[in-house]
């Protein structure tokens, strides 16, 4: 987990190490309200390149907790100074065999 954050805390997460991800991406507009599941590592790292490759926004981790193989990534992804330019999140993640073989992330709502 901790190549997995570090990867996207360089911008880089085709860095996070060996995957092979069932990923569950936040709703991204009204039409979407229970998310949309992306399978593969290929699908993976677009969505995570595409969140983490964003040059105006950067992600501060807050806390990492392992339980086994799973683990909890809490954080808050940034795009300008202040609370009014950021809002926080949580991927749960799933390692087996140390391949990361499940992420869902949630963003907090309004």
């Amino acid at each position: 987990m901790r190549r997995f954050n570090d990867a996207f805390l360089a911008a880089r997460p085709e860095s996070a190490g060996r995957f092979d991800c069932r990923g569950l991406r936040t709703r991204e507009h009204p039409a979407t309200p229970n998310g949309s599941r992306h399978v593969g590592r290929a699908a993976c790292l677009e969505v995570w390149r595409g969140i983490a490759g964003n040059p105006a926004g950067w992600f501060e981790p807050e806390q990492i907790t392992a339980l086994g193989e799973r683990a909890i990534i809490q954080w808050r992804y940034c795009w300008g100074e202040g609370d009014a330019n950021s809002i926080r999140g949580v991927n749960l993640m799933r390692v087996r065999d140390g391949l990361t073989v499940e992420g869902q992330g949630y963003v907090q709502g309004a």
